[in-house]
């Protein structure tokens, strides 16, 4: 009796298909199952919601999981794949792995203390309240993580392997290039731009019959880089007597606001204030970037180490303690407060946002992509109030938002990444955008490369041919 034919691998898309959060990629053959990111969905309810719901294979099943970069939509599941009894490799860079430790143990108190903080306070729909993982989850999921430098070929079972390449977007980000049963599929993860102040661009996509893109800003294209934002909100809210609010992300971003304030404060720009830091995941995070400086990473520009004169040069005040975070919630003199998280979903912004929202001397300045369903999405489409913790706050502070902070590749630096591959694939899925901005750049792909694009379903499985 002849052996049943091989299947051809398959891949399903299991997240970021029709959202921009929630990365998660399947990929299998007969002998192998690999999953690209474990993000966790942020924004609309009926997208967190998807968090709490059974995984379409068990955890047990995977044989490796590769993760592209450390934002919290990428690698926030990670903890419930393990509670759930994965116990494969987490293959990532050593930047990653540093900086997944950070935000996942970040994660694990947000959730523990905001269920305690529901629970406490009684306006959470379930009783009682739960984390969707704990600390002890996270513990469990950094035994397995398994740091392999950019550019090294890495087995991942039988007849697949991977190679990590940089991505331009964070510090240790990463595309990934899968060989599974000879099918070659390569992933952009999160691409970063070509302008980024700290980061190298990434280069061209190796050669791939798929490509999964990703399309945040696929249907648009970035301002031109000014300090025509930042700078004149600063001078106005210290002008009138108020403090100026910035929620950003811990990883990345609050290198980059850092670095602008202090070339506004340097060019004399906009006087020079007080600079908080306040957030433990942002200043931890800031650690692993300086070692990076100090030991010359290949991924960053020669001009990354005026991040450290920024710090020093600004005199930078980290905030760890919670009893000086509430101080800052009503600052007694003109300031910058950069606080986590960038969308205003939780952390302490939250607790910021409640006390200087009202005052309409403060300025409340967003620093990047706001997720349809966030309170920061609210506040960048003129919402008159937002809901914290259980009541709505009424929003007097002026709110600027800043696009120029934005480190994902737009339309155009996401058509000269595919572009520049030594060959074209044969067919490109477009994913990790809203609907609009991942049907544009489809369509772009389709006419500009003559490439077959497809923005997939949730849950659709397609043949790697």
């Amino acid at each position: 009796m002849s052996p049943a034919p091989r299947r051809r691998p398959a891949l399903t898309f299991l997240g970021a298909a029709g959202s921009v959060t929630g990365s998660r990629f399947l990929v299998e053959s007969d002998d192998v199952s690999l999953l690209v990111d474990a993000g966790l969905y942020q924004g609309l309810s009926s997208l967190r919601r998807r968090n709490w719901e059974p995984s379409e294979i068990p955890a047990s099943d995977l044989d490796a999981v590769v993760v592209t970069h450390a934002h919290l939509d990428h690698c926030g599941y990670l903890p419930r794949l393990v509670s759930d009894g994965y116990s494969g490799p987490i293959v990532c860079t050593p930047e990653t792995a540093a900086l997944i430790e950070i935000v996942l143990r970040d994660s694990a108190h947000l959730q523990e203390e905001d269920a305690k903080y529901a629970n406490r306070m009684g306006f959470s729909r379930h009783h009682p309240a739960l984390p969707l993982y704990d600390g002890h989850d996270v513990d469990q999921t950094l035994r397995l993580v398994t740091p392999i430098p950019h550019g090294q070929e890495v087995g991942l079972g039988t007849g697949a392997s991977a190679v990590l390449r940089p991505a331009g977007h964070i510090l240790g980000s990463s595309t990934v290039h899968l060989t599974v049963d000879g099918a070659t599929v390569t992933f952009s993860g999160d691409l970063g731009r070509p302008s980024h102040p700290l980061l190298l661009p990434p280069p061209p996509a190796l050669a791939s019959t798929t490509v999964v893109i990703e399309s945040t800003y696929g249907d648009r294209r970035h301002p031109a880089p000014s300090g025509d934002v930042l700078g004149p909100a600063v001078r106005r809210t210290i002008a009138r007597g108020g403090s100026v609010l910035i929620p950003a992300f811990a990883v990345d971003r609050t290198e980059l606001v850092l670095l602008e304030l202090y070339r506004l404060m340097r060019s004399g720009a906009v006087p020079r204030v007080p600079v908080y830091v306040d957030s433990p995941m942002a200043l931890a995070t800031l650690q692993v970037y300086r070692h990076a400086i100090d030991r010359g990473s290949p991924q960053l520009r020669p001009e990354a180490v005026e991040l450290q004169e920024a710090i020093d040069g600004m005199h930078v005040r980290g905030v760890a303690d919670a009893e000086e975070s509430r101080r800052l919630n009503q600052p007694t003199v003109p300031c910058v407060v950069v606080s986590a998280s960038g969308m205003a979903t939780g952390g302490r912004v939250i607790h910021h946002l409640a006390q200087q929202l009202p005052d309409r001397r403060n300025c409340v300045v967003l620093t990047g992509y706001q997720a349809i369903g966030t309170r920061g999405r609210d506040l960048a489409e003129g919402a008159r109030q937002v809901k914290i913790h259980g009541h709505y706050v009424p929003v007097r502070a002026e709110i600027v938002d800043d696009a120029t902070f934005s480190v994902h590749a737009d339309a155009e630096e996401l058509l000269g990444w595919l572009a520049g591959a030594p060959t074209r694939p044969e067919v490109v899925y477009v994913v990790h955008g809203e609907p609009d901005s991942s049907a544009a750049l489809a369509d772009r792909i389709s006419r500009e490369l003559e490439v077959m694009a497809v923005v997939p379903r949730l849950g659709e499985r397609v043949s790697l041919d």
